[in-house]
């Protein structure tokens, strides 16, 4: 699969940018080091994969547009604020994201706590005024979100890493972990496009499936990356998990390519079953891996696993 030209990933992440400035939450008269906060969090140069997720699946399907980009919007205002968080000294206390010093480096924690819980309150109000989405729909968005944060999604894959991270893990319990602190955001970005489009329960489903695969995959890539020499390449700091127990750590980088490579695979039969084999959503995830230099997916999916994971 070709992935999608880089002028129109660009268009979409400039639809997406668009409208995040347009619906930043006002600040209160002198308390303008709370909105630079916020704005330096969500406005902050970034892939915007999740809400793109929401815009294409909502189009492809036929949906409104307009909706699920306000829908994905919020999605990545908790995105943000889940960034903020999770960068603090008392989670992985970290200097650098998306290539510039961590939120509470620059604004302090105090600020910087605050702008993530008025993120996430944003995030729920941009739901609720969505106009051109029936009462109901409306309704199902907002539980899709809280779900997605809360203690069946982020909330809980967070406490997972933190409290078992350092311990022996198997990989089958890290891999949970990453589909609720991961996959949760993605699962909700093709379910709120899902909502904005009225899409029926197979599709749903199939949809579902789609993203828990490349929520696992994109963790996976991440924590490959983590082990890279760069984190000006990589916009973060790296390094990060030294010491920590990952599916990397565990089985090796070679095990991991082949892992990402599979869940990538799967990921593209669940996104036939809706779309066909050559929707807007497989030259995304194209993208996504290609540019992560691993163009060789293929191949790698071909490789066997190691006898014993396998069996995990």
């Amino acid at each position: 699969m070709t992935a999608e030209p880089d002028s129109r990933i660009e268009l979409l992440q400039r639809r997406v940018n668009a409208r995040l400035e347009a619906l930043m939450p006002p600040v209160l008269a002198g308390q303008s080091a709370l909105d630079r906060a916020m704005r330096d969090s969500v406005l902050a140069p970034g892939k915007r994969l999740r809400p793109i997720m929401a815009l294409l699946v909502a189009e492809d399907l036929g949906g409104a547009a307009d909706a699920a980009l306000d829908a994905g919007c919020a999605l990545e205002m908790v995105h943000a604020a889940s960034l903020i968080l999770d960068d603090l000294p008392c989670m992985d206390d970290a200097e650098l994201r998306r290539g510039r010093p961590a939120l509470h480096r620059e604004h302090g924690e105090d600020v910087a706590v605050l702008a993530a819980i008025a993120l996430l309150s944003a995030a729920y109000g941009t739901l609720a005024r969505i106009e051109t989405l029936a009462a109901e729909r409306r309704g199902e968005a907002v539980s899709i979100l809280a779900d997605a944060v809360g203690t069946s999604g982020l909330v809980a894959g967070q406490f997972q890493d933190l409290r078992g991270g350092r311990g022996q893990r198997r990989v089958a319990e890290i891999a949970d972990a990453n589909g609720l602190k991961t996959g949760s955001l993605f699962t909700a970005a093709v379910e709120l496009g899902a909502v904005a489009a009225g899409a029926d329960a197979a599709t749903r489903h199939d949809l579902r499936a789609f993203a828990i695969e490349i929520g696992l995959a994109f963790q996976l890539l991440d924590d490959l990356l983590d082990g890279g020499p760069s984190a000006v390449a990589l916009g973060k700091d790296v390094g990060k998990d030294a010491g920590k127990s990952t599916i990397v750590s565990l089985i090796g980088p070679a095990q991991v390519r082949r892992h990402i490579a599979r869940h990538v695979e799967a990921s593209e039969r669940r996104l036939d079953a809706v779309f066909g084999p050559r929707s807007r959503l497989h030259a995304m995830v194209a993208a996504i891996f290609e540019g992560a230099g691993l163009a060789d997916l293929a191949a790698a999916a071909d490789e066997p696993l190691l006898e014993h994971e396998a069996a995990r």
